[in-house]
């Protein structure tokens, strides 16, 4: 089956590591491109492209300032994500809860 381009969505744009990286980078604010990439040790030019997917899936949003431009976390982009995660919350919720009655089981075996 083929895969969806990048552009598509948020997720197929997330999948890609140094996407991540840069919206981790842009959570502590705006950065122009040049900082974006000698930041994470890539060329400009590679960083424009990533951040363009990004601008196009809403995950960042542009800011003009003379002319300087500014690339922003815009997390709105991520709802679509989190609500999938979400899901599993209870999943993993559960599986902590049974992993915490087996360590006191355990701990309650040990003092007797």
């Amino acid at each position: 089956m083929a895969r969806a381009a990048t552009t598509s969505d948020a997720f197929n744009a997330i999948a890609e590591p140094q996407r991540r990286d840069i919206l981790t980078l842009l959570r502590s604010g705006e950065r122009p491109v040049t900082d974006v990439a000698e930041e994470l040790g890539m060329s400009p030019s590679r960083a424009s492209k990533h951040l363009r997917v990004l601008r196009e899936v809403g995950l960042v949003r542009l800011r003009g300032a003379g002319k300087q431009h500014f690339y922003g976390l815009d997390a709105r982009g991520l709802r679509p994500v989190h609500e999938w995660l979400g899901g599993f919350e209870e999943f993993w919720a559960g599986s902590f809860d049974r992993l915490d009655a087996y360590v006191q089981d355990l701990k309650r075996t040990q003092e007797d």
